[in-house]
C-alpha cells in the first residue's frame, strides 16, 4: 500500500492561525475557504450545539445570498475551530462581503431555527438560534480586524 499524500490543510502551521478567512485550496474554479472562528489548539472549541446551529443558519442564509448559485458546500471542521465554505467562480472580496452579510443576517434573525424538525434534521433537538447568534457576533467582530488578505500566517 502506498503512503497517502498529505492533504493541504495538514501542511498549514496551526500554531499561527487566528480567527479570519483563509483560502485553503483552489481546485479549478472551486475555492475552499477556511472560516476560522477560533484559534486552534487553545482549548476554546465550539461545542456541538453551537457548531450544528451555526451550520444550519449559515448554510441557509448563504444559499439565499447573491452567491447562491455558486455555493457548493458549507460545513464544520472536525477540530471544532471553524467551517469550510466551497464557492465556484469566487471573487474573494465578494465572498468576504457575503460572509459578513450572512453573519449579520444570523445575528439579526428572529423566529425559528431553520431545519429544526425530525423530518429535516438527524439531530434536530440539538439546535439553538441564540448559540448561532453568539458565535456569529464573536466571529464578525474578529473579522473587523482581520487583514490577512486570505493567506495563512507564516510561522516564526
Amino acid at each position: 500500500m502506498n503512503t497517502p499524500k498529505k492533504i493541504a490543510s495538514f501542511t498549514v502551521d496551526h500554531r499561527y492561525i487566528t480567527p479570519g478567512i483563509y483560502i485553503s485550496r483552489v481546485d479549478g474554479d472551486i475555492t475552499t475557504y477556511d472560516l476560522r472562528t477560533r484559534k486552534p489548539n487553545c482549548g476554546d472549541y465550539m461545542d456541538h450545539a453551537t457548531m450544528h446551529s451555526l451550520e444550519h443558519m449559515f448554510a441557509t442564509y448563504v444559499r439565499s445570498s447573491s452567491l447562491a448559485d455558486d455555493i457548493l458546500y458549507f460545513g464544520p471542521m472536525g477540530c471544532q475551530t471553524g467551517f469550510y465554505l466551497l464557492v465556484r467562480n469566487a471573487d474573494h472580496e465578494t465572498v468576504r462581503t457575503v460572509i459578513c452579510e450572512t453573519l449579520q443576517n444570523i445575528i439579526n434573525h428572529t423566529g425559528e431555527m431553520f431545519g429544526q424538525s425530525e423530518i429535516e434534521c438527524g439531530n434536530y433537538r440539538n439546535l439553538s438560534v441564540s448559540l448561532a447568534q453568539e458565535e456569529c457576533r464573536k466571529y464578525l467582530e474578529a473579522l473587523k480586524s482581520d487583514h490577512n488578505n486570505f493567506s495563512y500566517p507564516k510561522g516564526e
